[in-house]
């Protein structure tokens, strides 16, 4: 498992999608808050629809910006708590695709596209 991960969300059919196939997704959805977490945090991503860079790890790293706190299991996933978003997203089974074992913490960045 890598210690800091990267992958590249955009909107496919109306939600937040993203691809890796490194670990075997293709479009794999964000839905149960985490959407509307993404909607926050891409509001000043020019074209963020096209995609963006979302930067994350279970540890802190130099230039994140929002930490999500583990709340509590729910319907086969977690679910997460951002003090500076003051919400809650849901975070599905795909999450043991990064972690071996569920994150008490996740730190996240998110940037535009190089180029984009």
């Amino acid at each position: 498992m890598n210690a800091i991960n990267v992958i590249a969300p955009y909107r496919y059919l109306d939600m937040w999608v993203f691809d890796d196939p490194r670990v075997g997704l293709t479009a794999e959805p964000f839905v149960g808050g985490a959407d509307t977490m993404i909607d926050q945090v891409t509001a000043d991503i020019p074209n963020a629809g096209a995609g963006f860079v979302m930067v994350f790890s279970s540890t802190p790293f130099p230039g994140h910006q929002f930490r999500l706190e583990w709340r509590r299991e729910e319907r086969g996933g977690n679910v997460y708590y951002s003090s500076e978003l003051e919400a809650e997203g849901w975070l599905c089974p795909a999450l043991f695709r990064y972690f071996d074992e569920t994150p008490p913490e996740i730190y996240v960045q998110v940037k535009p596209k190089p180029g984009g």
